[in-house]
This record gives structure tokens, C-alpha cells and sequence, in this order.
């Protein structure tokens, strides 16, 4: 309907293209001859055109709804999506507000777990076949190709040894499959192992191997390729291993020799016994070694030259030395029989201690005969008596130490652990007690025990447990020797103890300076030895290790195990962990001896002073000093000694002659100086200060002083020096009355002197008493009775 109002419309209005058509059509008369046929035609144009236009207006209205319906769809669909979005949002909610993403998680736990057992089986199972794929490749090339089977075992030993570090970063996980992988790994090694070496040993059977063969004689082509493919088989094992490894071929080889070892060292036998150890077992260890040492060495040190002259173990002679090589095979029995012989001296203190000497040397033997290194080439080998120190020096410590101490007290118990020994030096030398010297041989003789330990902490617990800890209680006696000796000798003391007959008796005579001079010998003689010591190589090298410990170590921690940094500092050095370079291992100890030798020096000058003041006494009391002569001129030398003066003498002759038996020349003139500056006092203040004197008196004296002075120096080469003072006042006292030769008289003097100052130095001068000043003189000249007449 709508399309035929339309098509009426436009019919109402006149078409340009329609007249066009129309003109061009019927041109003339004859055209309309063909109307019909023009109708006709155009009918069916129109027709056409109508069918067009209506298939035009339907795919239009089929558009139109089309759209309308899409944008319904899109409508419905905002509206849903909107729906969607609230219940989302209602929802999330629900959730923020519930626990049900943790229930949901945990539904999920158990499922995920089971999934990760699933493929951890799986891989633990692929790995297990790998494992067991690469056992039985390297199985498979045994004995033909030790080579090749090398190929897989260290592909096997390659993936243990990732497995150990993996599972170290696991916190030890797959304790389980890495144990198992290690177990097969090392049973396929051991497994090669045998089978290799059966064909050594049925080499070795054949040639009647060892009694068959001379030492001196070579080794045939098959039994070098046998003994090149062992080497060859372990050259991947030496390589990875941390320490030293016994090479294969060797250990074949060793095993006739171990079986005589046993049957020798390790049976019912006499060479058995723990007593035979240092006297058969070692030296002939070391006796199988000597024998066939050059036989290795000629028939087999290019092989092993060959396989590791440009390895990482180049420089280690337990695989560059055939001899080495074979110790390293022949220790394991040793030390099967050390373990027997430690549970024996374990038992038996006296047996370890014994034991522990025998294996240093050993030690040593081994090392400096045959340059045997351990497979370390820093520090060398450690030695088997570091092997049993690791796990017994505690009990070697203990038995070392009773030992020691025991000794110790021994030495301080003998009856003449006190007395001097004179014998011990020369003359001009301290002589120390017999105790004393044998307490230094006692500490060295420690010293020779732990000097070859090798552990740090070892040698220091020897230093400060046992050999301090005796000087420590060495010097305790001196300390109460002294204290005792004050005691009786002081006032306060004497009346607060009291004193025995016996202990006055013991200081009568020389017997005080006798006990001072053990002290002070015996002082003197320790501290010269430790210092000694500290010059030695050992005792320098044990303070650097210590110094160095020292400095790394915070002054809360330990230097050496279960030894504190304060606690070793104190015993050793205050120096300890300065950046100094002074110090030594002795310095404490030094220090105390030192204060004790200075205490007992103090003593004997004062013992000495003491002696003087009271065998003097009587002399000093002596009131014949103003006899009169009647010759003006007395000559000293005619005179006799004063009697008062000769039990002086012998007591004064005495104490030099023991003192000089006892003492060095040093502290001899040392003590002797001073006292003898306290007899000049004695002497210059109660007599030549205090008494009258004529003519015949100041000559007696004269000749006393004189008596004196040849005494001291007949022990004291110009000892008398000591009482130069006196003796220039003694000349100076003893001027005659009337001058002879152009000599000063006494009135002379007196005059001058009392003149004053200048003129009394003058006179001093060209008397040559410069020793005296004018105040002194004048006192002296004043003491002669002539002056005062």
C-alpha cells in the first residue's frame, strides 16, 4: 500500500527522463507503429523495477528489525551484565564477611599434596633408575676396561656429590635417597675396586710375591700394566678427595706385609707385649719400609710421575713417592695397634706416657727419613700421635702432669733440696739451691714431653697448668721463706709468733745470710733460665702463636680451648694481644722472682749491716783512743790492731768468704757497697765523730781502718773504696804536731781550716781529701786533743 501511493504520486508529476525516453522513441509516425511493442517493453521494465524495489523495501524492513532486535540483545544483555555485577558485588561481600576461600584452600591442600608425592616419586624413581643405568655401564666394562668404567662411576660420583650439596641447602632433605646414592656409589667403587685388584693379586700369587722377589729386582711388563690400570682406576677418587688416599696398586701389594705385622705385633707372640712396641715393633716398621723403599721407587715412580705430575696433587709425596706411598698403606695396621697400646696405657699412666714418647719419635722418623707430607703439603703430616691426642690427651695430661708433680715434691722433699749447691758454677757465679736446679731440669724435661705436640692448645695447657703452676708454688716457698725470715728477724714479729731455739739457732753465724742466699740464688737461677727459654725457637714461636691468637680473640673469649684470654694473660704476659713487639712467655713469672731476689738482697745488706752494727759494738766502745806517747811521731805500721777489733776481723772475714762462695761478682760488690757505706757511718759517727783522739790514739785508728781496708780488699779488689771518706778523715785526724818536709802540721791545718770556707777546700786539696768538706774536717780536727790544749 505504501508503495503504490508512492508510485501514484510521482506519476502526478511530469518526469524529464520519461520525455527523454518518449522523444527518442517516436520521432516520427512511424514509430507509433511499434507502441505496442514500446509498452510491451516498458511493462516489463517497470515490472523489473517494482519486483526490485519491493525486494529492496523487504531487506530494509528485515534490517530495520534486525537492529531493533540487536538493540534489545544489547539492552537485555546491559541489564544482565548489571544483574551479574550486583549479585558479584553482594557476593564479595559475603565472601569478605566468611572464611570460605580458607575452606576452599584446604579442600584443595590434600589434592595438591597427593600431586606433589606423584611427581616427586616420579622424579625420585627416574633418579633411582639413573643411578642404577650408570652402576651397571661402569659394571659392564670391569676388568676389561677400568677406563671406561671410570666414565659412569664418575658421572655417579659426581651426581652424590650434587645431591650432598643440594640437600645441605635443603636443610638435609632426602636423608634417605642421599644416603642410598652414596651407599651404591661407594659400594660400585669397592665393587671396581676388587675386581681390579684380584688380577694384582694373581699377578702377585703367580710370582710368589713378597718371599719370591728381590728387592733389588724389576717388575715385569704384566705386573706394571696391572699396577698402571689400578693407578688409573683411582686417579678420579684422589682427585676429588679431601685428604690423603692410599693408591690402590700399594695397598694390594701391602697386604702380605700386613698379615706379618699381625702375626708379628698383634698375636699371642713375646714381640706382642706392649713392652715390645718401642723396642721390636717400631724399628721393624721402619725396617720393612727401608727394604723395599728403593724397589718401589725404581719400578714404579715414573708411573705415578706420569698419572700426577700435572694434577692438583703434584706436589704431595704420598702420591709423587712410591715409599710414601706404601707407608700410607702400612699406617692403618699401625694404628690398629696404637689402639691396642693406648687401652693398654690408658690402664697405665706410667705405659701412656712412655707410649706418647715412642710415637712422637716415630713421628718423626717417618717424616725426616722418607719426607713423608700426609697429603698436606702447608702444614705436613700431622703424625699418628696427633690421631691419638685427639681423642686421649686429657689422660695423657693428667698422667703427665701427676708425673711432673709428683717428681716435684720428690725434689722438695730430699734432704738437701735446700742446701747450696757450690758446685753448680764457677767462682764470680749465683750458686742456686739443689732444689732449684733440679726444678729447672724437672720443667725441662716437660718440655721435651709436649715441645713436639703439634695442637696449640695442647702445648699451652702443658706451659701454664703444669710447668707455671710449679714455678707459681716454687715461688710461693721463696715468698714464705722470706716472710719467715722477717718474721724472726723483726721486732713486731718476734713478739707476736715468738721464736724457738731452733729457728734462733739457724740464724746464728752465717745462717741468716745462707738462708737468703738460697733464696737469692735460687731466684736468680730461675729467672736466667726462663729467659733463657724465651730465646729458644720453641718458646718464640709458642708466644707468636699466642700473640696472634691473642689479638683475634675479644678479651671475654677464649685464646685456646677452655683457656680465657684474661686467664692466659695473666698467668703469661700483660703484653698479651698488644701491638707491641716486647714481651715474652715469662714475664709474670719473671716479675715475681725478680721482686723475690730484690726482697733477699734487701735482707742480706740488712743481715749484713746487722752483723757489722753488733760484732763492732765493743769496739766501738773502746775508751783508750786518748793514750799518751811519748814519741810525737808514732808510726802506724809499728802498731798493733786493736784487740776489740779482732773479733770484728774474723766475723767481717767470715761474711766476705761465704758471700763470695755464693754470690756472682755483681751482687757481691753490690751488697758489699752497701754495707760497707753503713760501717763507714757506723765507724765515722761513733768514733771519728765522737771520740778523742792524741797522737797515739788517731795512729791506733789509723792502723784499725787500715787493717780494715786490706781485709776488703783482699776479697774485694779495691773494695775499700766503699770507706774512702773514713779513711781521708783518719789521715786527716792523724797530721803531726810539727811538719816535716814541707808537710802541713795539725796546728797548720787547724788554722786554715777554721779560717773559712775557701781556704779550708785549699788544704782539703792539696791534702787530697776532696772526699771532705770544711764542716767535716773541722769536726775532725776538733777530735784531737793537741787542738783543744
Amino acid at each position: 500500500m505504501a508503495t503504490n501511493a508512492l508510485t501514484h504520486s510521482y506519476s502526478k508529476e511530469p518526469d524529464i527522463r520519461l520525455e527523454d525516453y518518449l522523444d527518442d522513441k517516436l520521432q516520427s509516425t512511424t514509430d507509433f507503429e511499434s507502441l505496442d511493442s514500446l509498452l510491451a517493453n516498458v511493462e516489463v521494465q517497470r515490472s523489473q523495477l517494482q519486483a526490485q524495489l519491493d525486494d529492496a523495501t523487504k531487506e530494509l524492513e528485515g534490517a530495520r528489525r534486525a537492529a531493533e532486535d540487536r538493540q534489545g540483545g544489547i539492552d537485555r544483555s546491559i541489564g544482565e551484565f548489571q544483574k551479574l555485577q550486583e549479585s558479584i558485588d553482594v557476593r564479595l561481600k559475603i565472601v569478605a564477611e566468611s572464611n570460605a576461600p580458607e575452606e576452599a584452600i584446604r579442600r584443595l591442600e590434600q589434592p595438591m599434596k597427593q600431586l606433589h608425592k606423584v611427581e616427586l616419586a616420579y622424579q625420585y624413581v627416574t633418579l633411582l633408575q639413573d643411578v642404577e643405568n650408570l652402576r651397571l655401564e661402569a659394571r659392564s666394562h670391569l676388568p676389561q676396561s677400568p677406563k671406561a668404567a671410570l666414565q659412569s662411576y664418575t658421572r655417579l660420583k659426581k651426581l652424590t656429590m650434587r645431591l650432598r650439596e643440594l640437600q645441605a641447602a635443603a636443610d638435609e632433605a632426602a636423608t634417605h635417597l642421599v644416603s642410598y646414592v652414596e651407599r651404591i656409589t661407594e659400594d660400585l667403587w669397592d665393587e671396581m675396586k676388587n675386581t681390579m685388584s684380584k688380577e694384582l693379586e694373581n699377578i702377585l700369587k703367580r710370582r710368589n710375591w713378597p718371599q719370591g722377589v728381590d728387592p733389588n729386582a724389576e717388575m715385569d711388563a704384566e705386573w706394571l700394566q696391572c699396577f698402571e690400570k689400578l693407578i688409573d682406576l683411582q686417579v678420579p677418587e684422589i682427585l676429588f678427595s679431601e685428604g690423603a688416599v692410599a693408591l690402590l696398586p700399594f695397598e694390594v701389594m701391602a697386604k702380605p706385609f700386613i698379615q706379618w705385622f699381625r702375626f708379628q705385633f698383634m698375636g699371642n707372640n713375646a714381640t706382642s707385649s706392649p713392652q715390645s712396641f718401642g723396642t721390636f715393633c717400631i724399628p721393624q716398621f721402619l725396617a720393612l719400609i727401608d727394604k723395599w723403599e728403593g724397589f718401589f721407587r725404581d719400578n714404579t715412580g715414573y708411573v705415578l710421575a706420569s698419572r700426577f705430575q700435572d694434577t692438583k696433587v703434584r706436589g704431595l709425596s704420598v702420591y709423587m713417592d712410591p715409599a710414601c706411598a706404601l707407608i700410607t698403606a702400612l699406617l692403618p695396621v699401625m694404628r690398629e695397634k696404637i689402639g691396642v697400646m693406648v687401652q693398654h696405657g690408658l690402664k697405665n699412666p706410667q705405659s701412656l706416657s712412655s707410649l706418647m714418647i715412642q710415637l712422637m719419635d716415630l713421628d718423626d722418623e717417618i717424616r725426616s727419613r722418607f719426607n713423608y707430607d700426609g697429603g698436606d703439603l702447608e702444614r705436613g703430616w700431622a703424625g699418628l700421635t696427633s690421631e691419638v691426642l685427639e681423642q686421649h690427651f686429657d689422660a695423657w695430661f693428667k698422667a703427665e702432669k701427676d708425673f711432673a708433680l709428683e717428681r716435684y715434691h720428690v725434689i722438695m722433699d730430699s734432704p738437701d733440696a735446700r742446701q747450696i749447691d757450690y758446685d753448680y758454677s764457677g767462682i764470680g757465679k749465683m750458686k742456686p739451691t739443689f732444689g732449684a736446679v733440679r726444678v729447672t731440669d724437672l720443667l725441662k724435661s716437660v718440655t721435651s714431653q709436649y715441645e713436639r705436640v703439634r695442637r696449640f692448645s695442647h702445648r699451652l695447657r702443658f706451659l701454664i697448668d703444669i710447668q707455671l703452676d710449679i714455678l707459681d708454688d716454687y715461688h710461693d716457698r721463696f715468698k714464705d721463706s722470706l716472710d719467715a725470715y722477717y718474721t724472726l728477724n723483726s721486732t713486731l714479729g718476734r713478739t707476736l709468733h715468738g721464736v724457738t731455739k731452733e729457728q734462733a739457732a739457724a740464724l746464728e753465724g752465717t745462717g741468716a745470710f745462707e738462708s737468703l742466699c738460697k733464696v737469692l740464688g735460687s731466684s736468680d737461677h730461675i729467672i736466667a733460665t726462663l729467659k733463657d727459654w724465651s730465646n729458644e725457637e720453641f718458646f718464640v714461636t709458642l708466644w707468636e702463636q699466642l700473640q696472634m691468637r691473642a689479638k683475634r680473640t675479644d678479651s671475654d673469649g677464649d685464646i685456646a680451648s677452655g683457656m680465657s684470654y684474661e686467664g692466659v694473660k695473666d698467668r703469661t704476659s700483660t703484653v698479651v694481644g698488644s701491638d707491641g713487639d716486647g714481651g715474652i712467655l715469662f714475664d709474670e713469672t719473671i716479675a715475681a722472682y725478680a721482686a723475690r731476689r730484690k726482697s733477699a738482697e734487701e735482707y742480706l745488706v740488712a743481715a749484713l749491716i746487722d752483723s757489722h752494727q753488733k760484732t763492732f759494738r765493743p769496739y766501738l766502745a773502746k775508751a783508750q783512743w786518748t793514750t799518751i806517747s811519748d814519741d810525737s811521731h808514732v808510726e802506724t805500721s809499728q802498731l798493733s790492731i786493736t784487740p776489740e777489733l779482732d773479733e770484728p776481723l774474723t766475723i767481717l772475714k767470715r761474711n766476705l768468704t761465704f758471700l763470695a762462695s755464693a754470690l756472682s761478682t755483681a751482687v757481691y760488690r753490690r751488697v758489699w757497697r752497701e754495707a760497707l757505706d753503713k760501717l763507714q757511718d757506723l765507724l765515722w759517727a761513733n768514733i771519728l765523730m765522737t771520740q778523742s783522739f792524741t797522737t797515739l790514739g788517731a795512729a791506733q785508728f789509723a792502723r784499725d781502718l787500715d787493717t780494715i781496708s786490706s781485709l776488703i780488699d783482699r776479697h774485694i779488689p779495691d773494695g775499700s773504696a766503699a770507706l774512702g771518706t773514713l779513711q781521708d778523715g783518719s789521715r786527716l785526724l792523724n797530721l803531726p804536731l810539727e811538719a816535716s818536709d814541707g808537710g802541713v802540721s795539725l796546728r797548720q791545718a787547724s788554722d786554715r781550716v777554721f779560717t773559712d770556707n775557701s781556704e779550708a777546700k785549699k788544704l782539703l786539696a792539696e791534702l787530697g781529701l776532696e772526699s771532705l768538706t770544711p764542716t767535716a774536717a773541722r769536726k775532725i780536727l776538733q777530735r784531737r786533743v793537741e787542738n783543744s790544749e
